[in-house]
């Protein structure tokens, strides 16, 4: 029976040097459904991880994870974005509504405001689903801030309930920063 060589052996195959893939999983198949298969990985991870850990430490470094990741998308988004205008950050989100994965009823769409109520939200119920309610808040909820973060620091980012914690909607409110608060 051969053995694998140790990572750092010379006989261990070097880690390529190349840039690494460019993330495009949200538009190939969706936020709901790459939300699915990441909580299906994670669920018995953390589970594994709050065991030998405890919990305080694995959900905050969890947090931070899913954080820093949202601000990569957001940064993605921009660097996709002739602009970082309203109007582009809005027309980055059909990922996220795609297959009704979130009902919304839109207020107020302008150049300095984008706020809507989310009606019904997919995420909610597959995190509820999959017995992971206490992680859906977590895992999606909190990427909206740091999402529009990522992708421009003039945007404000405000929600004062959320259908994963039990209130009958999201309200949703974006807003350009007035120049004085930037």
């Amino acid at each position: 029976m051969s053995q694998k060589p140790r990572p750092n052996s010379p006989d261990a195959p070097q880690a390529s040097q190349e840039a690494p893939l460019a993330d495009t999983l949200n538009q190939q198949i969706g936020v709901l459904t790459r939300r699915e298969v990441e909580a299906r990985i994670l669920q018995p991870f953390v589970k594994a991880l709050t065991v030998k850990f405890g919990e305080e430490a694995v959900l905050e470094v969890l947090l931070d994870t899913v954080i820093d990741a949202a601000k990569d998308v957001g940064n993605t988004m921009r660097e996709g974005s002739p602009d970082a205008s309203m109007a582009a950050f809005a027309s980055h989100w059909e990922p996220w509504f795609r297959g009704g994965a979130l009902e919304v009823d839109t207020l107020t769409q302008t150049d300095n405001e984008w706020r809507f109520n989310v009606t019904r939200c997919r995420y909610a119920e597959l995190y509820r689903s999959l017995g992971m309610a206490d992680l859906g808040a977590t895992l999606s909820c909190n990427r909206d801030a740091a999402l529009v973060e990522g992708f421009a620091n003039d945007i404000d980012f405000s929600r004062s309930q959320t259908i994963m914690q039990g209130a009958s909607h999201c309200d949703f409110h974006y807003r350009k920063k007035e120049a004085s608060e930037e």
